[in-house]
């Protein structure tokens, strides 16, 4: 069984009926038959035929009143009707085609001819609605794509454009006419030069190929949408465009938000940043104000937990400074507020709608509280803070861009006074950034040429006075600022990221230094050199091979390369810590735990490592003259540490009865300014010489001068 064989034979006539019926059903068709218009109507309406024979004359209902109303529910390409006339009845022929008939034949019939022309309306009803089932596929892909399809007509200067591509402007498809201005004039001014340079080149046939490019439309809201056009010219047989033709689609997303975190991206924070400072020029009372935020020590996370973890970390961090920027019902936020991650780690929020400075900060403080609460990465709670910049809109500012500089001045202020913490800005800081920007670039060409010294600062054996050792220790004198205090340029080395060479480099310098000392100052056992691993450096990659290669570059014995390791280092991924100590012990070196006492502090977690000396800070050993508790808390760290097998070490010793006092309590070592502030290697040869060489009864004899205030 043939398809689309489906007829309908409307004739009063049922003989006439009858005998072109059973023609029909021989050549395969399936044959409907209704007498009349009103029942004709009623079987179309219940079961659509393939097409109608229509007889013009009926009475009652005639055959063009059921024509007419056909066509006012089913087009000609849907339902082709041929119309069955009398040879006299050629003005009713010619009135019925112009009512929509789409052919039609005489009677009596001549059935080959009808038969014909059967099969001629059938093919082309058939090819119309693979047609239309076609562009309707396409019309739905393209509506799924955000695509909106255009089609120029280069000769009548008229345009079409499909429902989609106004929609995609916010317009309804009646809203929107075929006029080429209808495009034209919601053209962003900075891109209409481009876009009509390369229709322009298409449609004089300069270029025949196709073009694409990304431009701004202004939507219905007001608003500009980005938008992907695409295009290409259609050419006639003589080579010369006739037609263009291509497509729109809405890219705003993927251009103006962070792939990551979903916020808004650098494009877009600059973009309403120039708005709110506009709209600030025309009305000084549409005040808004810029946070500019750093997360702290994420370089190190980065490194330590991996990538992915960093990343995570980004999203978690992108959903709670979006929940504190938006804040609550009742705390000051605006529909219009923006929080973007403009870079990196950095992000930043525009504030509108601001009466006063307290509101920029009572934002700023409600971030640092939704910090409070650890990040889950990895299994385990990582705390995460950020320092934040504040800089409110005022007559003083030329350009947006002035406001944005101001409020990363005060975010590095809010880093230098310690972190988790936002700063206000003040006209100071900005000072201080170029300076700050000037040190960085003379810190980054001081590490490449070499420019920095390493000092040594003795380790003492308490009970007889003996140099035993060294911390190496680095310094910079700056040809132009004079000694840059390590409290200064190593915090800006870690957040520059150039603090793994300066250690290496430091690493390298005192290996070497202390092979030279071996051989020209032999003791049992040898002297020792402490190098200080930053945190940034013990979560490099390959350290351990690193620290393993300088090792044998300068053919210093392992035993004597002491590496310190504040605690808090530790803390961060303990796993991780103790895979890289137990590699580290398994090369030879010694491990040291600086700062214990001073962070998180875990007996259990200390006892699973392999340190073999613990350093006591300095603010333990200032109290030792403050009363039994705080000797109670020294006796308590020495006891703990011998039970685990360590040996310790007291820094900050600047007074005599310091010493009496450790060496009371058992402690092994000590170093400080009673002894000698970090020097240079001369001048270290120069202790060695009368220390070595002329052994003292006790360790308060090797206080070669006054303690000089300077950091050790």
């Amino acid at each position: 069984m043939n398809e689309n064989n489906h007829l309908l034979l409307v004739d009063d006539e049922a003989l006439n009926r009858d005998m072109l019926s059973r023609r029909l059903r021989q050549h395969g068709f399936e044959v409907a038959e209704a007498a009349d218009g009103p029942s004709a109507l009623r079987q179309i309406e219940a079961g659509r035929p393939d097409l109608v024979l229509l007889d013009i004359m009926m009475p009652g209902m005639t055959g063009m009143e059921v024509l007419k109303a056909l066509r006012a529910t089913h087009a000609a390409d849907q339902l082709p009707v041929i119309m069955v006339s009398a040879l006299a009845d050629s003005d009713q022929v010619v009135e019925a085609l112009s009512l929509g008939a789409n052919d039609y034949v005489t009677k009596p019939v001549d059935f080959p001819v009808a038969l014909a022309r059967i099969h001629n309306q059938l093919a082309h009803s058939a090819d119309s609605r693979a047609l239309r089932q076609s562009e309707e596929r396409y019309a739905m892909v393209a509506r799924g794509a955000n695509v909106g399809l255009w089609d120029w007509d280069l000769v009548t200067g008229q345009i079409y454009y499909c429902e989609r591509w106004k929609g995609l402007l916010g317009y309804r498809d009646d809203e929107i006419g075929q006029k080429p201005e209808e495009w034209f004039s919601r053209l962003h001014p900075s891109d209409a030069d481009y876009v009509n340079e390369a229709l322009r080149a298409r449609q004089t046939g300069q270029s025949r190929g196709p073009c694409e490019c990304e431009l701004r439309m202004r939507h219905r809201d007001g608003s500009y949408r980005w938008m992907r056009w695409r295009g290409a010219p259609v050419m006639d047989a003589s080579g010369q465009p006739v037609r263009m033709a291509g497509s729109m689609t809405d890219i705003t997303d993927s251009k103006v938000l962070d792939p990551l975190t979903g916020l808004a991206n650098r494009f877009l924070f600059t973009e309403r940043l120039e708005e709110e400072f506009g709209a600030f020029r025309a009305d000084p009372a549409s005040k808004f104000g810029v946070l500019f935020l750093d997360i702290d020590r994420f370089k190190l996370i980065n490194d330590s937990l991996g990538r992915l973890a960093g990343d995570q970390l980004l999203l978690a961090m992108a959903e709670r400074l979006l929940r504190s920027v938006r804040g609550s019902a009742s705390s000051r936020s605006s529909s219009r507020d923006l929080t973007a991650r403009i870079g990196g780690d950095e992000f930043a929020a525009i504030l509108c709608g601001l009466t006063d400075q307290a509101q920029a900060l009572q934002v700023a403080q409600r971030i640092l509280e939704g910090l409070r609460e650890p990040f889950g990465l990895n299994d385990c709670g990582v705390f995460c803070t950020v320092s934040i910049g504040i800089a409110p809109c005022g007559p003083q500012y030329h350009t947006a861009a002035e406001i944005v500089r101001d409020a990363e001045a005060a975010m590095y202020a809010a880093k230098n006074k310690g972190r988790s913490r936002c700063e206000l800005f003040d006209k100071g800081m900005r000072t201080r950034l170029t300076e700050r920007t000037r040190l960085e670039h003379d810190l980054r060409a001081a590490i490449h040429d070499e420019q920095l010294a390493v000092h040594y600062q003795p380790k003492v054996r308490l009970r007889d006075g003996r140099i035993c050792g060294f911390e190496a220790l680095a310094r910079w004198n700056h040809p132009l600022l004079g000694r840059i205090p390590p409290t200064e340029f190593i915090p800006l080395a870690e957040e520059i990221d150039v603090i793994h060479p300066l250690d290496m480099w430091v690493l390298r310098q005192a290996c070497a230094q202390m092979q030279q000392w071996h051989a020209a100052f032999p003791s049992d056992p040898p002297l020792a050199i402490s190098v200080n691993l930053s945190p940034r450096q013990f979560a490099q990659r390959g350290l351990v091979e690193q620290i393993a290669g300088v090792l044998r570059e300068t053919g210093l014995e392992p035993p004597s390369l002491h590496l310190e390791i504040t605690e808090g280092v530790l803390m961060d991924d303990q796993p991780l810590a103790l895979d890289i100590l137990t590699r580290l012990k398994a090369l030879g070196v010694r491990l040291k735990i600086d700062d214990f006492g001073t962070g998180y502090s875990s007996l259990a977690y200390l006892a699973q490592l392999p340190f073999d000396t613990l350093k006591i800070d300095r603010s333990f050993t200032e109290q030792l003259f403050g009363g039994d508790c705080n000797s109670q808390i020294v006796k308590a760290l020495l006891d703990m540490a011998h039970s685990l097998g360590m040996d310790v070490i007291a820094e900050g010793v600047e007074q005599s009865e310091q010493i009496t006092h450790l060496i009371s309590l058992g402690c092994e070592f000590g170093q400080g300014f009673f002894f000698s502030k970090a020097v240079g290697a001369q001048e270290a040869e120069r202790l060695l010489a009368a220390n070595l060489g002329a052994p003292r009864e006790s360790a308060a004899a090797l206080h070669v001068r006054a303690p000089e205030p300077l950091p050790s």
